[in-house]
């Protein structure tokens, strides 16, 4: 046989099998079992930071205690990610860096109560509904599992 006909033969039987069988899945969506909801709690001192009057100083130190707690947050859902090196010569150790950083998207955070604390200090409490995020990512993309598939 030449070898163009068996090639020709082997493609048909392969494409043959593919049409014999076909399935149809059936998806259902996963839901956990409980939702927690996370806290964060962000500082910032009044006197540090920069403006003319103490008011403005104040506002400031609120926003800035508002996007500390949303970095704490950021935290607790996605991790913290560390790096370090070291580098030794003669078995001594000669140098020594370690950073840190935290990266990530919070939707539907809400600011629970924003206060200060002592004389020089802003806070602001945040709290994360994990089922609220749920919600907001099942608008996004569903996720999904297999339910049944059937052959035809």
């Amino acid at each position: 046989m030449k070898p163009f006909s068996v090639l020709a033969m082997l493609m048909l039987l392969l494409s043959g099998c593919s049409v014999l069988y076909d399935k149809h899945v059936e998806w259902e969506y996963v839901e956990p079992d409980s939702y927690p909801i996370l806290t964060a709690v962000g500082y910032a001192p009044i006197n540090e930071q920069s403006g003319e009057s103490p008011s403005l100083r104040m506002l400031q130190a609120v926003k800035a205690s508002k996007l500390d707690a949303y970095r704490e947050l950021a935290e607790q859902v996605y991790g913290h990610r560390v790096n370090a090196q070291q580098s030794l010569q003669n078995m001594l150790l000669e140098d020594e860096n370690l950073a840190s950083s935290v990266q990530g998207v919070i939707r539907g955070a809400k600011v629970v109560r924003t206060y200060a604390v002592g004389e020089n200090t802003y806070a602001t409490e945040l709290e994360l509904d994990m089922k609220k995020v749920y919600d907001i990512y099942l608008s996004v993309a569903k996720p999904r599992r297999i339910k049944d598939v059937k052959y035809y």
